[in-house]
């Protein structure tokens, strides 16, 4: 409090030259005791108070005949407006001039002043113990020395139903019957965390005595209703289980686990994170990751990214122990975006890498031996399509289930008409492919305006004659499974760059179209051509050839594996007997003749002579009779005789000379437009008879 605050602003003043009896008057009328003295320029000279009134009389000095200034007091002690009260007061006597910082007087200091300000002190140290009193959360009762209540708070209101009116200046006996408070102020003692009951309720009660100037005058009790304490021993005790059941939860994870705050400080870790590391218990916690890198624990804490880039990050890692293992870190906010926490699981994937490579392993063997097994079917129960029982054949099959196993590009060549649709098929059905489409295109049987929209496709409106929603290609036709292209020796040099593309990339784009397309297809290629020759002669891509040729599959001609002969004779004569409803049979002779023949049209072409020997001979037995006698008459040449067996149709034989002309030309690995410009036909001409006569390789079956 300062002195502005209280004292009396603009006091009566006195001058130094004024009579003693007129002061005496000044005083009686204004009912004051003291004044300050000032000159002309109102600047404090002295004080001059009753005191030296009483003295002069005493003297019996005459008041009108001496002035202030002989009486009055020179050295005086001031004050300043802004000098805090209590260290004026300690300092002075009963009045107390305030001057400015001029000198002149502003203000007076006097007892009543003073006694009033102690009131207000006072006043507000009661009202402010009152608040704190009241204020509190717990009871507060105190007693005198004779067990008067003297103070009962707000909480003892509310808890024990008591106003304070009611209970203040009463004995504590009649207020609160159980209470034995009084006896604290007998014994002198403190009483700690006791557990009384007031009113039918239970209190934990602290109780001490009041002392003064060593005496003992009162005692006070502290109470908390122990509903209060036993909610929170029930939380702990809740919190204890949960912090006992996370302790559980990460110590029986078979993962690692490594926890920090927001700041890289480790925090905790479980026993599988240091069985991993090698380190203990105890060692890191409070150690920032950085240490833990610095000393090689970890190959590169995932702590340090999650810090950074405030995401879950997964990485590979390397522990000190030599494990290799799979850290995710994974970041925890707080309500305000902030990281508060790393959580980091680490896993242990050295025993999972062996693991793997020991699968890998089987799934190896597992592969061969499956291999295996449809090679030994092949051979032993046959196939439908595919009948051999040469080596050569059955080195081939065993090749072919090989290269089914993996994706590579396979380029199958052979003679016409040898069966090389049939490896292919073969392949395509012993892949992992199998459950997905195999399609077919005879790169010779489909016109070169329209092959590169059979292959690629096209958009809506691309060209004339165009399908308004546009049309998919064979390629994408083929997703996920097989794409068998037969003749590839006769696609069109522009088209051989697109096929390039996507051999490279594994995408197309449609005729018309920008966006390219993601197509999975093996790719298997067939031809009798001599690719490098057509190479060489700049009628085939080189780097095409190349990107076909990975895998080279050859299939030998009938007439070097003529072991197979009688094998596909009985095929054959078996295959058409269900078909016409026949029950005839081939003689040996016939076999024999068969065995010796050069088979230019290979299998094909045995399949079509049995079929017509078998259709067209009116007995059960077919014998040499019932051949072209170009194949027992061994002084002509294979290609001299186009015949005809018996007096047939002229329709009949007709069809059956065109027929043995397609074959003779096929035979001869040609392209369609070569074969028709040798038969003086047009392309599509040769490519509808041969269809017909079922030679096109794309329908054709050994």
């Amino acid at each position: 409090m300062k002195v502005k605050e209280i004292m009396t602003w603009n006091p009566l003043t006195l001058h130094p030259d004024q009579k003693v009896g007129d002061v005496v008057n000044i005083f009686m009328n204004n009912k004051i005791d003291g004044a300050p003295v000032v000159d002309e320029n109102g600047e404090l000279v002295g004080l001059f108070t009753k005191s030296h009134i009483y003295r002069a009389i005493n003297k019996g000095t005459d008041l009108y005949t001496i002035m202030v200034e002989e009486l009055m007091t020179r050295e005086v002690y001031t004050g300043r407006p802004d000098d805090e009260f209590g260290e004026v007061v300690n300092a002075t006597v009963p009045r107390l001039p305030v001057i400015d910082d001029q000198g002149k007087v502003v203000g007076m200091l006097t007892r009543g002043d003073i006694a009033k300000a102690f009131f207000y002190s006072y006043n507000d140290m009661s009202l402010e113990y009152d608040t704190v009193i009241n204020s509190a959360y717990n009871m507060i009762v105190s007693i005198d020395a004779m067990a008067i209540i003297r103070i009962w708070n707000s909480a003892a209101e509310e808890y024990l139903g008591i106003n304070a009116e009611d209970a203040i200046g009463k004995n504590i006996a009649e207020v609160l019957p159980g209470s034995d408070l009084i006896n604290i102020v007998g014994t002198g003692e403190k009483e700690a965390v006791k557990k009384v009951k007031l009113n039918d309720r239970w209190f934990m009660s602290n109780r001490s005595p009041i002392k003064k100037g060593g005496k003992i005058i009162g005692a006070v009790a502290v109470l908390q209703d122990i509903s209060d304490i036993e909610k929170m021993s029930g939380e702990l005790n809740y919190v204890k289980e949960l912090n006992e059941e996370l302790d559980a939860i990460v110590e029986s994870s078979y993962d690692g686990l490594f926890i920090t705050d927001g700041k890289g400080t480790t925090l905790r870790y479980n026993r599988a994170f240091e069985q991993l590391t090698g380190i203990s218990a105890v060692e890191y916690l409070g150690k920032g990751v950085d240490e833990i890198k610095r000393d090689g624990i970890i190959s590169d804490p995932v702590t340090v990214h999650v810090l950074e880039q405030g995401k879950s990050i997964t990485v590979m890692q390397e522990t000190k122990t030599g494990n290799l293992v799979l850290t995710t870190g994974n970041p925890i906010f707080d309500e305000k975006g902030k990281i508060i926490r790393v959580v980091c699981n680490v896993r242990d994937i050295t025993e999972l890498t062996l693991l793997k490579q020991e699968l890998e392993k089987v799934q190896e063997l597992s592969q061969h031996y499956e291999s295996q097994l449809r090679s030994l079917k092949l051979h032993f129960t046959g196939d439908e399509k595919l009948v051999f029982t040469s080596a050569k054949m059955s080195n081939l099959v065993d090749m072919a289930m090989r290269v089914a196993t993996v994706d590579a590009t396979v380029l199958i060549t052979g003679e016409s008409g040898t069966g090389k649709e049939l490896v292919a098929e073969l392949i395509h059905s012993s892949s992992t492919r199998s459950n997905k489409p195999l399609v077919k295109i005879n790169c010779g049987a489909i016109p070169e305006n329209l092959l590169e929209s059979e292959l690629f496709g096209y958009e809506a409106g691309s060209f004339t004659g165009a399908k308004k929603e546009g049309k998919p290609g064979y390629i994408e036709l083929t997703a996920g499974g097989t794409l068998f292209l037969d003749e590839i020796g006769e696609l069109p040099y522009n088209l051989q760059v697109k096929l390039l593309r996507f051999l490279q990339s594994k995408e197309i784009t449609r005729i018309g179209g920008q966006k390219p397309i993601k197509v999975d297809v093996r790719i298997i290629t067939a031809t009798n051509r001599n690719l490098m020759d057509m190479v060489q002669n700049k009628e085939f891509r080189e780097d095409l050839f190349y990107r076909l040729n990975v895998i080279p599959v050859h299939i030998p001609p009938l007439r070097d594996r003529i072991e197979d002969i009688p094998a596909l004779v009985a095929h054959f004569t078996q295959l058409f007997n269900r078909k016409y409803n026949l029950n005839k049979r081939i003689s040996p002779d016939v076999v024999d003749i068969f065995t010796h023949y050069d088979w230019p049209g290979n299998v094909r072409e045995l399949n079509s002579l049995i079929e017509r020997t078998m259709v067209i001979t009116d007995r059960d037995i077919i014998t040499r009779d019932d051949l072209p006698a170009h194949m027992w008459d061994r002084g002509e040449t294979v290609s001299s005789y186009v015949l005809v067996s018996g007096i047939v149709p002229l329709k009949v034989a007709i069809e059956s000379v065109e027929k043995q002309l397609l074959e003779r030309v096929y035979a001869q690995g040609q392209t369609t437009r070569q074969m028709a410009k040798k038969l003086d036909v047009d392309a599509s001409t040769l490519v509808r008879k041969a269809a017909k006569y079922n030679i096109s390789r794309k329908y054709n079956r050994l």
